[in-house]
């Protein structure tokens, strides 16, 4: 198993001033490794990489695997919509000691199989570990089923993010080939997990790490009684969580908690007022308030 637990797809905090706040990120590396969590998850959607300048991105890609000092596992978000500015994102960390990489799928463009294939392909024949990252809602394109398979015979392929709000996929992938396949959505992590998933890339984790490992590791010790129990404490939060478009409900919901300052790079920007009354009510409602 590659990649099996809860991995933070983690956000990037950002100064005043709109820079990256480096020393705020090696904070957040510390409370989830503090937190238990198997990985961490840099510069993917939760973490804003479409605002982030290229030297910005492999900046922070560099601080995270250099803080966590090999104490929990890093993949590291290298995707694009270009495949030679994937490979170039992806050759450039495997030098930072990163134990994987996340490769969304090619967006705007919406390449055809072949297309898919050839640039999932390219990026794993540098030699990291590759999950692919199935999100057709920030992608406006599904990997088909049968890429899937066809990807998973690739030796360093070796996972599949499914972000696409279906359990039933992690059936049928699995049905398939022989493939890991991890939630990317924690509403749907424990009954991912009964059909065969591995783990959970987790927004939540960003405010309560110790809680969703505890989750995550008695569903994958086949405890559902616990898990379930866990879940239905969270399971407001974690659909609230995205009231807003991610990341901008869990950086205000970290604000609340007094973890990070909240701060945004436009496009994205601050949710409404309403909206962080409801997220504030959650929060408290679960005890993380």
């Amino acid at each position: 198993m590659y990649f099996t637990g809860v991995y933070t797809a983690l956000v990037t905090p950002f100064s005043a001033d709109g820079s990256v706040d480096f020393q705020k990120l090696e904070e957040l590396v510390e409370f989830n490794i503090a937190g238990g969590v198997d990985g961490i998850v840099p510069t993917g959607t939760t973490g804003e990489s479409p605002t982030l300048r290229p030297n910005e991105h492999l900046k922070v890609i560099q601080v995270v695997a250099a803080k966590s000092a090999g104490r929990c596992k890093i993949m590291a978000g290298t995707g694009a919509n270009s495949t030679a500015e994937a490979v170039e994102l992806t050759t450039a960390v495997k030098e930072y000691g990163v134990d994987g990489t996340l490769q969304v799928t090619p967006y705007y463009n919406k390449p055809n199989n072949a297309g898919l294939i050839q640039h999932f392909s390219a990026v794993a024949d540098l030699g990291l570990p590759v999950v692919l990252y199935n999100v057709p809602g920030r992608s406006a394109k599904e990997i088909p089923l049968e890429v899937v398979a066809e990807l998973a015979q690739h030796e360093h392929i070796v996972s599949v993010k499914e972000a696409a709000g279906s359990v039933e996929r992690v059936t049928a992938i699995k049905g398939l080939c022989d493939i890991e396949v991890i939630s990317g959505d924690d509403a749907l992590a424990l009954p991912m997990i009964k059909e065969g998933a591995c783990g959970v890339i987790s927004v939540a984790s960003n405010i309560i790490p110790a809680e969703v490992v505890a989750l995550i590791q008695a569903a994958l010790a086949g405890d559902y009684e616990t898990a379930q129990s866990l879940h239905g404490k969270y399971a407001q939060l974690f659909n609230d969580l995205f009231i807003d478009t991610n990341p901008i409900p869990v950086k205000a919901a970290m604000a609340m908690k007094g973890i990070l300052e909240e701060t945004y790079r436009l496009p994205m920007c601050s949710t409404t007022d309403e909206n962080k009354a409801v997220l504030r009510a959650t929060l408290e409602n679960a005890g993380v308030l």
